[in-house]
């Protein structure tokens, strides 16, 4: 037999998918961070070989 779905309302449903965005703004964020530290050269939790350009 068929069971209806449980309908969420539309300010929970907006809740969940903000919290969902911003979970996803902060990685982004952090990703690009630890990106330019390590372009830059200033990162100190990753070591990185550098290569000799001649």
């Amino acid at each position: 037999m068929a069971v209806q779905k449980k309908l969420i309302s539309t300010s929970k449903r907006r809740i969940r998918k903000n919290i969902w965005k911003i979970k996803g703004h902060w990685t982004a964020l952090k990703a690009f961070s630890l990106g330019k530290s390590l372009s830059t050269g200033n990162s100190k939790s990753f070591f990185v070989q550098q290569t000799k350009n001649k």
